[in-house]
């Protein structure tokens, strides 16, 4: 049987709470500390309610020792995944593909 239901994307901050924090035993306020940013930044992250801007996934990436991208192409994937449920109908009836002639190309 073929499911058509969607997963939701998920968004980086959860990644950060289940994959990092909750298995290193890490808490949000340390993390904040650690990498010199407001508390509120890191529960905000964590709950969904912020992106994960450059500054912060700069400072994520020294923290965790991870390429500087990882954090960004998180937040950049859950970016498209959303945009693309909310605009993909609209984007389908609004603009056109470009007709290229195969014999001049």
């Amino acid at each position: 049987m073929v499911s058509n239901e969607k997963i939701e994307p998920i968004h980086p901050g959860e990644i950060l709470l289940e994959e990092f924090l909750k298995p290193m035993g890490i808490s949000q306020y340390r993390l904040a500390k650690d990498i010199n940013v407001p508390a509120r930044r890191v529960n905000e992250i964590v709950h969904g309610k912020r992106a994960v801007s450059v500054d912060t996934a700069l400072r994520l990436s020294r923290y965790f020792s991870l390429s500087e991208r990882f954090w960004l192409n998180l937040q950049t994937h859950y970016d498209i995944e959303v945009q693309k449920d909310r605009l993909d109908k609209r984007i389908e009836e609004e603009v056109k593909v470009l007709a290229i002639d195969k014999q001049s190309a």
